[in-house]
């Protein structure tokens, strides 16, 4: 069996649990049949937490006045029997005490059954609410999952589209490494990143040491300029000298030191590699 059949027959499991409506226990038909001013005609057929609170509120109304009534009627119905009776029934003070005892031992027990019952409502109030939310999510999942089926397939198609694509494309390179195996292609990662942590750390040794080397420069432009100082002045002496030696003087201690400072100059732009 494929996946694509197996979510197929998920979702039909999940459909057919669906199609059971679920519903609290309606109550008997004598009760559900007494008309109300908020009731529609599908209040049973769909029910909701509003609709619910409003039917249970209604007959605590009609239980409460249901009680009143029949404990006035058995009431007077007692009251008739006792005077009418032969003899009429009496009743003596210290029989009412004791009818009290019993009736005061008789409503702690009502008591305590009356919040036994008021903590199963509240339990039975708390599952309700959890069987909702969880019916929800299930509804919610069901209609995600429905619309995978339709998703893998147009990833399937796509990656078929990519493999003939690539296969049209030749042996390239970057078709190799992306039909490699998933091992092939980690180890591939794993030399890719190392080569790269190499590189950053090249590129952050040379980071360091390019202020160092910036000092370097910049001290040695510092010395050319003093050497291009000093060339001006000896080609100003020069000139000179050559005046004065077309006048008739001796200059040859000057041109040994102008030829001296002009070998010097070449050096130093040769080992700065600075054009002339």
């Amino acid at each position: 069996m494929t996946a694509s059949q197996r979510v197929e027959n998920v979702i039909q499991g999940l459909r057919a649990l669906q199609d059971n409506s679920l519903h609290i226990i309606r109550l008997s038909e004598p009760i559900s049949a007494i008309p109300t001013s908020h009731r529609t005609s599908d209040a049973f057929d769909n029910p909701s937490s509003e609709s619910l609170e409003a039917d249970l509120s209604h007959y605590k109304e009609l239980f409460s006045k249901l009680r009143f009534s029949y404990l006035e009627q058995v009431t007077k119905e007692k009251f008739l029997r006792a005077i009418v009776g032969d003899p009429p029934l009496i009743v003596e003070h210290i029989e009412n005490i004791e009818l009290e005892s019993q009736l005061a031992e008789i409503k702690a027990v009502l008591k305590a059954q009356k919040e036994n019952v008021g903590d199963m409502v509240k339990e039975l109030d708390a599952r309700g609410r959890d069987l909702s939310r969880r019916y929800e999510t299930v509804s919610l999942q069901t209609t995600l999952l429905s619309s995978l089926p339709p998703q893998i397939e147009d990833l399937n198609q796509t990656l078929a589209r990519l493999r003939m694509q690539n296969l049209s494309a030749g042996p390239s390179e970057t078709n190799l490494a992306l039909a490699m195996p998933l091992p092939a292609t980690l180890e591939l990662l794993d030399e890719r990143q190392t080569s790269l942590e190499e590189m950053n750390a090249q590129v952050k040794a040379l980071q360091q040491a390019l202020p160092r080397q910036t000092r370097t420069l910049e001290s040695e432009e510092r010395e050319l300029q003093k050497l291009d100082l000093e060339r001006e002045r000896a080609l100003e002496m020069a000139r000179e000298a050559v005046e004065r030696k077309q006048e008739g003087g001796g200059t040859d201690e000057l041109e040994r030191k102008g030829r001296w400072l002009k070998g010097v100059e070449s050096g130093l732009r040769e080992m700065l590699e600075i054009g002339a």
